[in-house]
């Protein structure tokens, strides 16, 4: 049976699961490769608790962590109603393909819907099919305002 659950930041099974679940899907390809730098380790739980517009979500299996999504409460300016930015998918790869990303995504949208959210928004690698597919099956679709523009692309630009 999976449960799925609000994190609380200041309860220690939950940070650890968070950490957990986080660390191995860094250390995932699509998730880069690496391990979490004994930085974020060790500060992430006090940084997700010190601000009120990101929440996570856990799924257990029994007491076993099997699936974590982060998100970021953000702001639409067109319909100046917040938006809630999905920062992280992980589910375990013993429990893939149980439903389990969808059970999580549900108690997001929940979550987006009590605070006035007006859409959920992510990035996924183009290489990705299985979370693609997922996305699509849960009505996710390309971002676009005008088709004659084109669609949005995800760019980045890190800071040092």
């Amino acid at each position: 049976m999976i449960e799925i659950v609000r994190v609380r930041y200041d309860d220690p099974a939950h940070a650890a699961a968070l950490i957990g679940l986080l660390d191995a899907y860094a250390r995932d390809p699509a998730g880069g490769g690496e391990p979490l730098s004994d930085f974020a380790r060790a500060k992430l739980i006090a940084e997700l608790a010190a601000r009120p517009f990101i929440f996570s979500v856990l799924a257990f299996d029994g007491g076993t962590p099997v699936g974590l999504v982060n998100a970021i409460e953000g702001f639409s300016t067109f319909a100046c109603r917040p938006l809630v930015n999905v920062h992280d998918v992980v589910v375990a790869p013993s429990h893939r393909g149980r439903g389990i990303a969808a059970q999580l995504f549900a108690e997001v949208e929940a979550i987006a819907r009590e605070r006035g959210a007006c859409k959920l928004t992510l990035e996924v690698l183009e290489g990705n099919a299985p979370a693609r597919a997922l996305y699509r099956r849960l009505g996710f679709a390309a971002y676009q305002l005008d088709p004659g523009m084109g669609e949005a692309q995800f760019l980045q630009k890190w800071l040092d």
